[in-house]
């Protein structure tokens, strides 16, 4: 490596699944994009476990097997968001600092109600506590609700640039931070995570686009560099909603059941993408990211 490449080490892409249980064909699929994006770019690919919230035993450990079962490999050690509690409750603190945080005692069915009034704007938090006098918050701390903490937003909305998209604008609010039980919300979590690890490239389900503007908001916000997005076309069942795993055959285990090789399932998912081989390694040699599909991929069990 040269003094130059030393200095300026190429980023990262990542994947970072949840491990409330099996991976399905549309996850793998998405990975493998990931993974396709970054070593297409020579960039380092991460694997980070978001496991904030519903954890399954050895959920993790077959999700790991299952990607490394359809060849992708990854750079270090796998990373947990339960490990870096510090460093979301820091950045939480930067912000309150600037005065970018409030607390809010919403609970979900208030939040929902105020939400739908018609001058709210849809999927927007509302701001019902966000001027709220040091009465009105020491009233509802006597009540015994465990507040939120959520941002104080200063624009209505913010514009990202995706791969696949182009330019998109899309809304932000006055997302939650930190929940009521002290747990650091994925907007947040995320955010933090990507500029930590030097993550520049964020490929995911192209379900995630609205929340990229807010995302990318609050990394400016905390002088953190916002990476290159590129929201891809999900995996859905015949009735063209996402699929689950009640749609039938859908993770790499049922497929084997049916007598199908990890290789033989790569070699479909990548079919769906336009490409052929039986290998990461292979399908890389003709990827163009220009050339992939912008419909969603229907899975038939």
């Amino acid at each position: 490596m040269t003094n130059a490449a030393a200095a300026n080490p190429p980023g990262a892409g990542r994947f970072a699944p949840s491990p409330s249980g099996e991976l399905h064909l549309g996850n793998l699929r998405t990975a493998l994009l990931a993974w396709l994006f970054a070593r297409s770019t020579g960039r380092r690919f991460l694997i980070r476990v978001d496991d904030l919230d519903r954890v399954r035993r050895g959920a993790e450990e077959r999700q790991l097997a299952d990607l490394a079962a359809i060849g992708i490999d990854w750079d270090g050690p796998v990373a947990h968001q339960s490990d870096r509690l510090d460093a979301y409750h820091a950045a939480v603190a930067r912000l309150a600092a600037a005065d970018l945080v409030y607390e809010c005692y919403c609970t979900r069915r208030e939040i929902q109600q105020a939400a739908s009034a018609p001058h709210a704007p849809q999927g927007a938090y509302p701001g019902t506590c966000r001027n709220l006098t040091d009465t009105q918050r020491s009233q509802r701390r006597g009540e015994g609700r465990p507040p939120a903490m959520r941002l104080r937003a200063q624009v209505r909305d913010f514009v990202v640039d995706d791969r696949l998209h182009g330019r998109y604008r899309g809304l932000v609010d006055d997302m939650v931070l930190q929940r009521g039980d002290g747990t650091p919300a994925y907007n947040l979590a995320v955010v933090v995570d990507d500029a930590d690890q030097g993550i520049d490239q964020v490929v995911r389900g192209d379900d995630l686009l609205p929340s990229s503007p807010r995302q990318a908001y609050l990394a400016s916000l905390l002088e953190l560099p916002a990476p290159e997005y590129a929201h891809v076309p999900l995996a859905v069942n015949a009735e063209g909603k996402r699929l689950a795993k009640r749609d039938g055959a859908v993770t790499l285990s049922d497929q084997q059941a049916l007598g199908h090789s990890p290789a033989a399932v790569l070699e479909h998912l990548a079919a769906s993408l336009g490409l052929h081989g039986s290998t990461p390694a292979q399908l890389l040699e003709s990827f163009d990211p220009a050339r992939l599909p912008r419909e969603p991929w229907t899975f038939a069990a």
